[in-house]
């Protein structure tokens, strides 16, 4: 059998970040998580810990709010995990910080930094090239 290189830890943390994702949007109450998104789920080889990675939208006290609320929230969306998920272990939730979108955003905004200060001093690379 070939080795595909997309194991069960992946498999489960997909579906964890289905359920989670759900279980945020439809079940939890608590109005600090209502405008929390759930980006990626990491779990350990030994499917002990699940990292999920979660971007909230608003200032840095609003972002304080809503990991206070996702923390205190962990019990209960790891008691739904287990009603929803087949798994003889039920991993322990941890929240954390997604940061990739802001460092995506910061590279874009580089690259755009960089393609203004390109055409002020006297076009594109390509232009020179093809002429």
């Amino acid at each position: 059998m070939a080795k595909t290189g997309y194991h069960r830890a992946d498999r489960v943390a997909d579906q964890i970040r289905m359920e989670v994702a759900d279980i945020l949007m439809r079940k939890i109450k608590d109005p600090r998580v209502q405008s929390v998104t759930v980006t990626d789920v990491k779990l350990t080889s030994d499917l002990r810990i699940a990292r999920v990675f979660v971007t909230a939208m608003g200032t840095e006290e609003e972002e304080r709010n809503v990991f206070a609320g996702l923390a205190q929230a962990s019990g209960f969306v790891r008691g739904e995990l287990g009603r929803r998920l087949s798994l003889r272990y039920l991993p322990e939730i941890v929240f954390a910080k997604d940061v990739s979108g802001l460092r995506g955003d910061r590279v874009l905004k580089l690259l755009g930094d960089l393609h203004v200060k390109t055409e002020a001093e006297g076009g594109s690379s390509e232009e020179k090239t093809s002429s």
